[in-house]
């Protein structure tokens, strides 16, 4: 049904193989920064307009493939689609972030709440295979989800928050109505991955983007916990192939030696994480994705060369021997790249990252 893939060195990398350079793609790299996706997004009237239309999310999807030569295409969606499907209401004002009509804030909400019926994310599912089609080999396709916890807070808070006030009050207030809402969340994300797998998805990613939000119990028990219930439940591989499974906390670095227990390929490190030491925490148990600072895009060509080469370098010696497998990085933003980023500045990262991993495979980075 697809054509074989064409560059594999994400997947190799995922699945701590040797490769001859380190592969790279970006959180958010379909998006507002490009010109090209700002006309889409006027074309299409909306953000969930575009995210609902398997057509306009697989054309906005390739984007930035057209323009730079990255190792992977990660789907074009929404972390929040999940929560929609349950009947929450999703919607997004342009400028604002999302906004649901109904929040889950008590007893009775809670209750309400369930698994939703996959059908309604059929436009997901869709979208997923549209794209891979469209990719034609050229490189894998990432499917991706909220993590129970973060999911939990836009439902609670019913948008984006500064202080979490309404979902902490529940999860110390009320803990058996924050499990009982983890629970089908988690559930709900299971389900939801699987389908996008079995739509031609490749890999996938669980973005736990509130996870540094919580105090140190509290993330174990309703972060962490609840991401191993989402990763016990997903297929290890689909016709045949390993689809690697990535986990990225925002604020996790605290916990890496917890994380590195969880039941994943990779584990993605925001900017605030030094590589060596995440190298040395984690031992061999996980591929690492990361962690250069999105600002950094920013600088000037030769700057953003140089902290390429600082990511890089601090990383360490990439996993050479083609006969075992051993510590390999997969490099991206410490988190989503900026709207106001300049396009131009993403061709000089991706070639710095292409260019600087191959000499250091070679022995002659400098």
């Amino acid at each position: 049904m697809f054509a074989p893939l064409q560059n594999d060195t994400f997947l190799r990398a995922c699945l701590r193989q040797a490769t001859d350079y380190t592969p790279v793609w970006l959180m958010r790299q379909a998006g507002r920064y490009l010109p090209e996706y700002r006309a889409s997004r006027a074309k299409a009237g909306s953000f969930m307009g575009l995210a609902t239309s398997p057509d306009y999310a697989t054309e906005v999807t390739l984007q930035p493939l057209e323009r730079y030569p990255l190792d992977a295409a990660i789907l074009f969606s929404d972390i929040l689609t999940v929560p929609d499907a349950m009947g929450l209401g999703l919607s997004f004002a342009l400028g604002e972030g999302p906004r649901f009509a109904t929040p889950v804030r008590d007893e009775a909400a809670v209750a309400k709440l369930e698994v939703p019926d996959m059908e309604k994310l059929r436009y997901v599912f869709d979208a997923v295979t549209s794209i891979r089609k469209a990719l034609n080999g050229r490189v894998p396709l990432i499917g991706f989800s909220g993590s129970p916890w973060t999911l939990a807070c836009y439902m609670v808070e019913g948008a984006g928050s500064d202080d979490y006030r309404l979902v902490k009050t529940m999860l110390y207030q009320r803990p058996d109505l924050m499990h009982r809402m983890l629970a089908i969340n988690a559930d709900a994300v299971a389900a939801y991955l699987n389908a996008q797998i079995e739509a031609g998805a490749q890999a996938v990613m669980i973005f736990d983007s509130w996870g540094g939000v919580l105090a140190d119990a509290a993330f174990q028990t309703f972060s962490l916990a609840y991401t191993q219930r989402v990763l016990s439940q997903l297929k290890r591989s689909h016709d045949g192939v390993v689809i690697p499974r990535l986990v990225f906390t925002k604020g996790g670095g605290l916990w890496l030696e917890q994380m590195a227990g969880l039941d994943c390929e990779v584990l993605g490190l925001d900017w605030t994480v030094n590589l060596a030491q995440a190298r040395a925490r984690v031992g061999d148990r996980k591929a690492l994705q990361g962690n250069l600072d999105p600002n950094v895009l920013f600088a000037q060509p030769a700057q953003i060369e140089q902290e390429v080469a600082a990511v890089l370098e601090s990383f360490g010696t990439p996993h050479a021997d083609t006969r075992s497998s051993g510590p390999t990085h997969i490099f991206n933003l410490g988190h989503g790249i900026s709207q106001h980023t300049p396009p131009e500045n993403v061709e000089v990262l991706v070639r710095a990252v292409h260019a600087y991993s191959r000499r250091m495979r070679t022995g002659t980075p400098h």
